[in-house]
């Protein structure tokens, strides 16, 4: 019931607003009169705005951290479940795969009962896997409901049929129109039906009176031309479904899960081994697995494009700069050398590879190019001027070592504040951040020690030639 969903989300409400970095928490229930987000009146939307952290008891806590103590906190209010969210984040994943959480696993099947058993075996599961959060089984059961069974031994003493019976229960519970009433121009239909109090009374629906079919009854006959509904049926209390989904006209039942502290594509992969390995599904029932997931297997894939293609296009362009394969293959080196610091600062923050990870790659390797187009490019000049490889090298790396510094600095500094953010958009700058700097760093080093060593073993033989 809708009066009940509302009760229970203000104990949702009061235990958030208690958090002293919350600024005021408001919650949609429900769906609203123009229908753009349909909700059954058991689902709720809980915004929790925050104040500035600046406010915070804490300022340097984390968001994460944040909603695991909200989550522990809701998790002592009986009666609901949660998935913690943010609405773009929520939108889009709606947009994706029709629900709202990152990882989304659909069971299709015939009958309803094995949909959840099966959909239950798999929640198990599912917790079980390392970084699952926010685990839970889409809500198809627990609809109150009336059934009315009847009697059909009682009925044949009575004279009654089924639709007799139909006639007065849709009356009582559901209304029925027996005319119109005119005020001025308008007009309303009148309906006959029971007060709201007494059709959820169940001692009145039992006593429901059934008008009996007419008879010629015999002069000594008095018998009542009324029997109550309990005496030619039986009244059953019983939750039934509460929703029955469909997917291309099949019926489906969902569970879904948050990942949290692991990256999305390994913990997909794993789920969807264990799922195989750990619950059996009867014939004719089979899963499909959908959620952000999917927006990172297409964005790889563009990744698998670019990422070759722009490394083609920088070496194509040293190629055309230095007029010599060898040479750009020689500063070419930087690019792997970037990206191995990029990886292990990634490790050290345990900061999962992402796809704005790959992207701040792609930014490191423009980077790391520029500072050998630097170093060799100066050699190169001195080499021209009949300087010895060994004197150009040495002047080379001492005379570029602050034009170089210069540039990593620039950039890695930069690159800070966004590396230390932990407020909005921490989850996108961050890994960008983290793997510029570290690559920098390591770049920087290798290109001032390692690439004037891999100069002169790649022009050793051309120097003694000459």
């Amino acid at each position: 019931m809708l009066s009940q969903s509302v009760e229970m989300q203000k104990n949702v409400e009061d235990a958030v607003r208690n958090f002293p970095e919350v600024k005021e928490v408001f919650s949609k229930i429900g769906t609203p009169e123009v229908a753009t987000d349909p909700m059954p009146p058991n689902v709720a939307d809980t915004f929790v705005m925050l104040k500035p952290r600046s406010k915070w008891p804490d300022p340097n806590k984390s968001k994460s951290e944040f909603v695991h103590e909200l989550e522990e906190a809701l998790e002592l209010v009986p009666g609901n479940n949660y998935e913690f969210t943010q609405p773009i984040q929520m939108r889009f994943n709606e947009l994706i795969s029709g629900v709202r959480s990152d990882l989304a696993v659909k069971i299709y099947g015939d009958n309803l009962d094995q949909l959840l058993q099966s959909a239950q075996e798999t929640a198990e599961v599912l917790k079980a896997v390392r970084g699952a959060a926010d685990v839970k089984v889409e809500q198809v059961t627990g609809l109150p409901m009336l059934s009315i069974i009847p009697d059909r031994s009682s009925m044949d003493r009575y004279g009654l049929s089924i639709s007799e019976i139909q006639e007065v229960v849709q009356v009582a519970l559901g209304g029925k129109e027996i005319g119109q009433i005119f005020e001025g121009d308008r007009r309303f239909d009148l309906v006959v039906r029971l007060p709201d109090h007494l059709r959820a009374d169940m001692a009145t629906l039992e006593n429901l009176p059934i008008p009996l079919p007419h008879v010629e009854h015999k002069a000594s006959d008095n018998g009542p031309d009324y029997v109550p509904l309990k005496e030619v049926a039986r009244l059953e209390k019983a939750y039934g479904p509460n929703q029955i989904s469909r997917e291309n006209g099949k019926r489906r039942i969902v569970v879904t899960a948050n990942v949290r502290n692991r990256d999305l594509g390994s913990f997909v992969e794993e789920v969807m081994q264990t799922v195989r390995m750990e619950v059996d599904f009867p014939a004719g029932y089979w899963t499909e697995y959908g959620g952000t997931f999917e927006q990172l297997i297409s964005a790889r894939k563009r990744l698998m494009i670019v990422v070759p293609v722009a490394l083609l296009l920088i070496f194509g362009l040293l190629l055309m700069a230095f007029g010599s394969g060898r040479t750009a293959l020689l500063i070419f080196s930087g690019v792997p050398l970037a990206l191995t610091g990029g990886i292990a600062a990634l490790w050290l923050r345990d900061i999962p590879l992402s796809i704005s990870a790959g992207v701040g790659f792609i930014a490191l390797s423009g980077v790391a190019v520029l500072n050998g187009v630097v170093m060799i490019s100066f050699i190169r000049n001195l080499r021209d001027k009949g300087i010895g490889i060994d004197e150009a090298i040495i002047e080379g790396a001492l005379t570029r070592l602050r034009p170089i510094l210069m540039t990593a600095l620039v950039a890695s500094l930069g690159f800070i504040p966004m590396a230390l953010n932990v407020g909005a958009g921490a989850e996108v700058q961050r890994p960008l951040a983290t793997v510029v700097i570290g690559g920098i760093i390591s770049s920087t080093i290798l290109t001032l020690l390692v690439l004037p060593t891999l100069y002169r073993m790649f022009h050793n033989n051309k120097s003694k030639r000459e």
